[in-house]
């Protein structure tokens, strides 16, 4: 049971002074300080969330996320506490400004409490990259969290605050949220600002939205959504916006679902696909139409990913040179030094492999081989998963192929690690809204479901997910 209402019961209490945002900050800290063995988080902000929460109780109109206290990803600016991106190069590093969706997020009311621990600077899908730490999984301490996104995930679980914020470039919120047990969504790519997030791969980034339910994931997806001059990626929002918490449940009678053919085969583990198999069967009770599709190019999906994602590190990568911000060796001798020992001892292994990945891919001679050919495969991608919405409301299927692994399983082998995000990095390169909904367990485990949606259908899809989560509880 959780020890947080929902995100707008909570807004509509501190408004009306039946509760504290003081409170409710001190609530978030209390439990954070309580379960830091899970190491979820690098960072808190004690002072300033205390100072806005009183601020927010001595106002006649606090906005929509009053007093509600959330988490963000340590590769979000914000003020206060080093952002790190969980790497050692960014150690010391202030934000000289906000991330827009924090602004937008603290304009109606909520408190960033804490800063959630990654894979550093994203890469990994395990959180067992991050230079600092490993989180551990709230149901198994034994087991990773997943990741890059895997300390918001874990912190939503260990009800340290009612929503946190990931980052989602290949399936970095979908993934830890099924590892873990709660809602993750990915929006259509443009429809919530980067300015002031990290980069990783521009083409693929995306804010990431972990809650208890989908209901509160959609409130928060609301306020962040929408363009940003500060971003030219960014779309328009729909009119309509994305708050559902108002919209009638319109069921899953008629609505079209579509299991994709090449996620259920060789190499998902049976107990997965025994979850995924009942929520098929549950979609089929409550009236809804499930066929089976093959996209046929899904299975070249995780080669174009990893050929597209350190091309762009690489580049995204090279402005930590050590002559601005960030860690510089001071024993460098002169400039060329400088960067090589900075870099050397500022990388961790993993952003070192996906530099070096991606340059290669880019150098002369390899272009045309690799990127481009990757390039000319993600177009075929695009045009596969377009033609099945032509027919198809939704597409369904599981997340990744097992449930958490143990700390440590992978470590040692990056493409049994890449595989975890096998059936997350379409969406991504394809620029869909996808979301991950606790479907059930394997053991003690979690598993969720993803669904997906054609672009710049997040109402319909965050709609249908709300129908889905309440026949699956």
């Amino acid at each position: 049971m959780s020890q947080w209402p929902p995100i707008a019961e909570i807004a509509a209490q501190v408004k009306a002074k039946k509760l504290s945002a003081v409170d409710m900050v001190k609530q978030a800290l209390k439990t954070i300080a309580e379960k830091s063995e899970y190491q979820a988080i690098i960072s808190t902000l004690p002072d300033q969330a205390l100072a806005r929460a009183k601020a927010i109780d001595s106002s006649t109109d606090g906005g929509r996320l009053a007093g509600v206290p959330f988490i963000a990803k340590d590769n979000f600016l914000v003020y206060g506490p080093d952002t790190t991106a969980a790497s050692n190069i960014l150690k010391g590093f202030k934000a000289p400004y906000q991330a827009t969706v924090i602004e937008k997020l603290e304009s109606e009311g909520a408190i960033c409490v804490a800063k959630a621990n990654l894979d550093a600077f994203a890469h990994g899908a395990s959180t067992e990259n991050s230079d600092f730490f490993t989180t551990k999984n709230p149901h198994d301490k034994t087991r990773v969290p997943g990741g890059s996104s895997g300390g918001s995930a874990a912190a939503v679980i260990l009800d340290m605050v009612p929503f946190a914020l990931g980052t989602d470039t290949g399936g970095s919120t979908r993934q830890p949220a099924s590892f873990v047990g709660c809602v993750g969504y990915k929006p259509t790519y443009g429809l919530m600002s980067r300015s002031g997030i990290v980069a990783m791969a521009s083409s693929t980034d995306t804010v990431g939205t972990l809650a208890k339910s989908v209901e509160d994931a959609a409130l928060v997806i609301d306020v962040m959504a929408g363009k940003d001059h500060l971003d030219a990626t960014t779309i328009d929002r729909e009119p309509d916006g994305y708050d559902i918490s108002c919209q009638l449940d319109q069921g899953l009678r008629g609505k079209k679902f579509a299991v994709i053919k090449e996620y259920m085969g060789e190499g998902l583990a049976s107990e997965v696909r025994e979850v995924i198999d009942g929520v098929v069967k549950k979609l089929e009770s409550a009236g809804a139409q499930v066929s089976e599709i093959s996209l046929p190019s899904s299975p070249l999906s995780l080669a174009v990913y990893y050929i597209i994602c350190p091309a762009e590190v690489s580049s995204n990568l090279s402005r930590y040179d050590g002559q601005r911000y960030g860690y510089s060796d001071e024993s460098a001798k002169d400039l060329q030094e400088s960067y090589d020992l900075s870099r050397g001892h500022g990388f961790g292994k993993e952003n070192k492999r996906r530099i070096m990945i991606g340059t290669y891919v880019l150098s002369s001679g390899y272009y045309d081989a690799y990127y481009k050919k990757a390039q000319t495969v993600r177009t075929k991608l695009i045009n596969e998963f377009n033609s099945a919405f032509e027919s198809y409301d939704f597409l369904v299927g599981p997340v990744a192929p097992t449930t958490a692994f143990k700390i440590g399983a992978n470590a040692a082998d990056p493409l049994s690690m890449y595989l975890s995000d096998v059936m997350t990095v379409a969406a991504n390169l394809v620029g869909i809204p996808a979301i991950s909904i606790p479907a059930g367990k394997a053991g003690d485990l979690p598993v969720g479901v993803q669904l997906m949606a054609r672009q710049r259908a997040d109402r319909d899809l965050l709609g249908v997910s709300r129908s889905l989560e309440g026949i699956l509880k």
